[in-house]
């Protein structure tokens, strides 16, 4: 289990590359796992830096997607606990963004890429947040 585990990307999956292959061919420049102002472990997955907007693909597992996630028998506490910690630390990002001036977009990993890139240029192009906005998974 513990190798399956780590092989798991934290960065460049598939649903992440969709959307930023789309918001490049869209025209829009992006930083890749850019560092949150004042954490040095935490990085957000796409940034706009001069826009101020964070983009978050979160995976329906590690996050605890309501729709998608699931509960491994084995060990079944310490992964509960495990995707709760995901959670906390989620929305301590996200809070420390906003504090920050920040916009954060969280979206699932089994969001369609063109709706996701479709919300993030609206956000981008207008300067402001959408209704879109999640302040956690």
């Amino acid at each position: 289990m513990s190798r399956r585990m780590s092989a798991v990307r934290k960065r460049d999956n598939g649903p992440e590359m969709a959307v930023r292959r789309l918001l490049h061919a869209a025209g829009l420049r992006y930083r890749v796992a850019w560092p949150v102002p004042g954490q040095r472990r935490r990085t957000i997955d796409i940034a706009f830096t001069r826009a101020q907007v964070a983009i978050y693909i979160d995976g329906c597992f590690w996050h605890g997607c309501p729709l998608h996630g699931t509960s491994p028998k084995a060990n079944a506490v310490w992964w509960a606990e495990k995707i709760a910690a995901n959670r906390a630390r989620d929305a301590d990002v996200t809070a420390q963004l906003h504090d920050l001036g920040w916009t954060v977009l969280r979206f699932w990993e089994h969001e369609p890429p063109p709706d996701v890139t479709a919300s993030v240029l609206a956000v981008v192009h207008s300067g402001t947040p959408s209704s879109d906005e999640v302040s956690a998974p």
